[in-house]
């Protein structure tokens, strides 16, 4: 599954201000009191922030790890996606048996759509796979950096495909997440014996696949009824088929024959806990934009992203110079102000829009009078 948890959910509507959608304590006729509106809150934070922690430093242990020594990033992708199908097979079950309890749409795959889908899963394949590589060759303090060109690539594919007019603001804060790409570069260069110049190219193929991902996800989720959950069970089992003639051409087989931990059972547990971690991102990304909103879950995304690069320096011991603080700030200081300019703009869009309406309306009724 995808490690990009900024891929982005927008089930709910970034017009609205952050104000109207914190708990006022009224909610529900006044049934819930603001402690515990903001308890629950906390809890879905916590949640998706050790949810994504684990599943970032669970992928680098299985893409890195000296004790298994499993140099096949393709095949640890392939088991990801089929223990996410398998999981939304149980699910699915769940849902038909206990639709009471378990809120999910029927296990199915049809032909039909899958092949609407499959441009979408194409990149999806590249998303997921490049993700990985870069987790491998740039590790986990470096990675946000190495994947922050997600918001620039974003960006450009909206002036480029869809054809939308970016703000001079916009821009400003795409300058200076690449002027912290660039300056992390140069710094991480200084602080490991060899940068992965291999790891930043494939930082860069991820990101532009997650800029992708977003704009395609929009043009084919008609296709399954709008339904997230439905795309990602046929993005899955399209990518297993997609995963198996790649492997099958880069040579990860003899890897494969010659691995000796097949038959260990703490390594299937750890395949099978990614896997379950990769289902659970989605569920709990889409939590906290419902129980929140947009914009506070991208303040949480990018406060996570800092949490977990300081702590990916503890856990590897590894000492940093200032400067390359500094780019790690750019870069999340960039995304956070394009968050907050992009929310700004969407507001000031929809109040043109309502104005435009009550002077079409006074014009119709003014019509209708003579």
């Amino acid at each position: 599954m995808s490690t990009t948890d900024d891929k982005k959910l927008q089930q709910q509507p970034s017009t609205e201000s952050e104000k109207e959608t914190m708990p006022s304590g009224k909610e529900n006729g006044g049934s819930n009191p603001l402690a515990s509106q903001w308890i629950k809150i906390a809890a879905v934070v916590t949640l998706y922030w050790f949810v994504s922690i684990s599943m970032v430093f669970l992928n680098k242990y299985l893409l890195s790890s000296p004790d298994l020594k499993l140099e096949a990033p393709l095949f640890i992708t392939l088991s990801q996606c089929i223990v996410a199908v398998l999981g939304f097979a149980v699910l699915g079950i769940l849902g038909q048996t206990l639709p009471n309890i378990i809120t999910f749409p029927a296990f199915e795959y049809q032909p039909s759509i899958a092949l609407k889908i499959l441009p979408l899963s194409i990149v999806f394949v590249s998303m997921i796979t490049f993700n990985n590589l870069t987790l491998k060759y740039l590790g986990v303090a470096f990675y946000n950096v190495g994947r922050s060109l997600t918001t620039v690539f974003n960006v450009s594919c909206t002036f480029l495909i869809l054809r939308q007019r970016i703000s001079l603001a916009v821009i400003g804060c795409c300058a200076i997440i690449v002027s912290g790409f660039l300056l992390g570069i140069k710094e991480e260069d200084k602080s490991v014996e060899q940068i992965s110049i291999f790891g930043i190219v494939c930082g860069v193929l991820a990101s532009l696949s997650v800029a992708l991902f977003a704009i395609l996800t929009k043009r084919v989720l008609p296709h399954v009824d709008n339904n997230i959950w439905r795309l990602q069970i046929y993005n899955n089992i399209n990518a297993i088929g997609l995963l198996v003639p790649i492997m099958l051409l880069l040579g990860e087989v003899p890897i494969l024959a010659h691995f000796q931990y097949w038959t260990r059972p703490y390594f299937w547990f750890i395949i099978l806990t990614a896997g379950m971690l990769g289902i659970a991102i989605g569920y709990v990304t889409a939590l906290q934009i419902q129980v929140t909103s947009p914009l506070t879950h991208n303040v949480s995304g990018t406060a996570k992203a800092c949490a977990q690069t300081i702590l990916a320096c503890v856990v590897f011991s590894q000492s940093k110079q200032l400067l390359w603080w500094a780019s790690n700030a750019m870069v999340l200081g960039g995304s956070s102000a394009y968050t907050y300019v992009r929310m700004l703009e969407m507001k000031a869009n929809h109040q043109e829009r309502k104005t435009l309406e009550i002077i079409d309306n006074e014009r119709g009724d003014k019509k209708i009078g003579t």
